[in-house]
């Protein structure tokens, strides 16, 4: 006679607080979990870090800012701050600000660890931003990444958009993560390549 499996319990938060096995996730929904690992990491090597959000809405991530709303919660028990930018090149420049936090004043935490994100039209008005921030540097204990939601076909936009070069040649390093999995791996793994480069 066959034994009874016993099913495990499953809860839609399941995606942002499981630790171990399978998880059914959008990338969307990933991006919002990379702040959650990112403290876990630090956490791990016993770092008192902080995140901040900052971005700008618009196809093909327009519904990140409602992902990250409707996570506020756990943000806020692990020191995550979502703030959405008035447009993209504000948000730029508060993501640049976490990197000099301890520069100027006593900070409660050891780095800000920071994720700007936008359409790609948002990654072509923000290159003087860029340009500064990376120049600027990054926290050892900060980091920062970001995230351009390209349209290369027009599905949505104006005109289409590729923002390597735009990147490029703010000196800012590319990954390009090809599918769900490496969203979150090419995320941390950014942020820790953030942090010893000195780059966005």
């Amino acid at each position: 006679m066959p034994s009874k499996k016993t099913l495990r319990s499953v809860a839609l938060s399941d995606k942002y607080t499981i630790e171990s096995g399978h998880v059914f996730i959008t990338a969307i929904q990933a991006i919002a979990k990379l702040p959650l690992l990112q403290k876990k990491i630090d956490q791990t090597f016993s770092r008192n870090t902080a995140g901040f959000i900052s971005g700008y809405r618009g196809s093909p991530l327009g519904g990140l800012d409602k992902t990250l709303w409707q996570a506020k919660t756990l943000f806020k028990e692990n020191d995550i701050s979502f703030v959405p930018g008035i447009n993209e090149d504000l948000a730029v420049t508060a993501v640049w600000g976490t990197q000099q936090v301890q520069s100027f004043y006593e900070s409660l935490y050891q780095g800000v660890f920071g994720l700007w994100y936008g359409k790609g039209p948002g990654v072509d008005r923000s290159g003087d931003a860029f340009k500064h921030a990376n120049a600027a540097g990054t926290h050892p204990c900060g980091g920062v990444l970001a995230l351009a939601g390209d349209d290369h076909a027009c599905h949505s936009s104006t005109l289409p958009h590729q923002s390597e070069y735009a990147f490029i040649d703010a000196m800012i390093p590319v990954l390009n993560p090809a599918n769900i999995q490496e969203v979150l791996e090419f995320g941390t793994f950014g942020w820790a390549l953030s942090r010893f480069s000195g780059c966005w």
